[in-house]
């Protein structure tokens, strides 16, 4: 499925995938909120205007990485995120069917998604997320609950508001720069992205 969010004028369009891979939620057992909280989030994070692609899954490995190929091969998505199926159950195949289409490697998004998590629960060590490039496409796999897919992308704070643990989203747009996609501008209050100086732009003038 395909929607769009308008963002503001003067930034690069993107086009994100958004994936969420349950047995349960994919064949109507309960209503999915992995793709919700996705969209929700990345669209008070980012000034730029989205196209999403979106898909609902099951915990089926080559399935997965074909989904996967289709939104970075086919339509063309420069950043995938993953809801699901990164625990240490039998079902549990999205780290394998995420590195199965990778061509690098990106460890440091799972070992700082854990370090968050382990904030809140000792359990976080089961949990399995990576996150590759292909191509030129991030692919990063996230928690299944919507409560640890904001503070694994948008870090911690303090009672003051303060930031006190970055989230994975804060190196997101340099990645992507580094890749050659396009220029992600992130809403402070949210997420602030980090750049080195070097390779801070100026928004292009609204037309």
């Amino acid at each position: 499925m395909t929607t769009n969010s308008e963002g503001s004028p003067g930034f690069d369009a993107v086009r994100i995938g958004i994936v969420s891979i349950s047995d349960r939620a994919s064949s109507g057992v309960y209503e999915d909120k992995g793709l919700p909280a996705l969209k929700d989030w990345l669209t008070k994070a980012l000034k730029n205007p989205i196209t999403f692609e979106s898909c609902l899954i099951p915990d089926e490995q080559a399935g997965i990485s074909a989904a996967l190929i289709e939104l970075v091969d086919v339509a063309g998505c420069s950043l995938v995120l993953t809801t699901g199926g990164t625990g240490p159950a039998l079902r549990d195949v999205t780290p394998e069917a995420t590195l199965a289409v990778a061509h690098k490697v990106m460890p440091g998004f799972g070992e700082q998604m854990r370090q968050i998590s382990l904030k809140f629960v000792p359990t976080a060590i089961l949990s399995r997320q990576c996150a590759v490039i292909r191509h030129q496409s991030l692919i990063i796999n996230l928690p299944g609950q919507p409560k640890s897919i904001q503070e694994t992308l948008e870090g911690l704070r303090g009672s003051n508001g303060e930031s006190v643990m970055a989230g994975i989203f804060a190196a997101v747009p340099y990645c992507i720069d580094l890749i050659g996609g396009p220029y992600l501008e992130t809403v402070d209050e949210v997420c602030k992205g980090f750049r080195p100086k070097s390779a801070i732009r100026t928004p292009k003038p609204a037309v």
